[in-house]
């Protein structure tokens, strides 16, 4: 069998033992050298250009439920320091957590949440959207954590990515997995609602916006994005749908928009100092139309 091995970056390194693993079993191996960001980034059309007829997408749980060639998720597993993990849960005062990880640590959920309950917390764990297992949390699902009975969310993840985008309503803790180093995302939360809003605020007086679509598989989403540009014509402006399957910030500046609406991975628009005006996300646009109507009726 023709198999494609696709790897997020991280796990780069290991191409070569696995492509020399398959060989081994009989199998024609190419590896993809696309950047991988998810398990909704899948290389189908570098699968296609080559016949493949499977590809092996590792680092990531499964996160498309019907693909057009065979697709076998590995997943990549990474103990947590249950140590440092306890030392953690006894910084936190509130009682009642929703508590996710990443897939790399979700074989470990259990332990940690039993961790968290010696401690006299009630632990609520969730299921995203989109996620594969409860309790997961991916860059564009937060379900894991969102609980009106939560008094705060504890994130056990490397990094401030997961954590970074919980809009939740109540205190986000994220927790290193390894050192157990705990920290109160509550002012970059604020700071980044505040940026958000300032995007919508500068895109009022925008003449010219761009749709942007990724034909990544996870993200394409050009029906939205054609509704949303015919309401932006109806409210007087122009716009244009900008497809790409890597949304590269120096290629769209190019354009001279005024202003840009993402489709795609939400977290794009976390990026907003790479790019040279406003970047507003889909589920936020409404918000953008009411401010215009509400202009016009004024």
């Amino acid at each position: 069998m023709k198999i494609l091995l696709q790897f997020p970056e991280g796990l780069k390194k290991e191409a070569i033992r696995y492509a020399d693993r398959y060989r081994k079993e009989g199998h024609e191996i190419i590896l993809s050298a696309s950047a991988c960001y998810g398990g909704c980034d899948l290389a189908f059309d570098e699968a296609r250009a080559v016949g493949a007829e499977k590809i092996v997408h590792f680092g990531h749980a499964p996160f498309l439920r019907s693909t057009p060639i065979p697709v076998e998720y590995v997943e990549w597993h990474e103990n947590v320091n249950l140590e440092n993990i306890a030392k953690a849960a006894k910084k936190i005062k509130e009682k009642k957590l929703a508590l996710a990880t990443t897939v790399q640590h979700i074989h470990q959920l259990n332990e940690i949440k039993k961790i968290f309950e010696k401690e006299g917390k009630e632990v609520l764990i969730g299921k995203g959207s989109f996620t594969a297992y409860e309790g997961q949390i991916l860059g564009c699902d937060f379900g894991a954590i969102v609980n009106n009975k939560a008094e705060a969310a504890v994130i056990v993840a490397s990094g401030r990515f997961h954590a970074a985008g919980a809009f939740v309503g109540y205190p986000v803790y994220s927790v290193h997995p390894q050192t157990g180093e705990t920290e109160n995302l509550a002012k970059d939360l604020e700071k980044a609602k505040k940026t958000r809003k300032a995007a919508i605020l500068k895109a009022l007086e925008a003449r010219n916006f761009g749709v942007l679509v990724s034909t990544k598989p996870g993200q394409f989403r050009l029906s939205l994005a054609n509704e949303i540009a015919k309401k932006i014509r109806l409210h007087g402006r122009n716009a244009e749908v900008i497809v790409a399957n890597e949304l590269n910030a120096g290629a769209i500046n190019n354009f001279m928009f005024d202003a840009l609406i993402n489709t795609a991975c939400p977290r794009i628009a976390d990026d907003r100092e790479s790019y040279d005006v406003p970047v507003i996300n889909a589920d936020c646009v409404d918000e953008l139309f009411k401010l215009w109507a509400d202009l016009k009726r004024a």
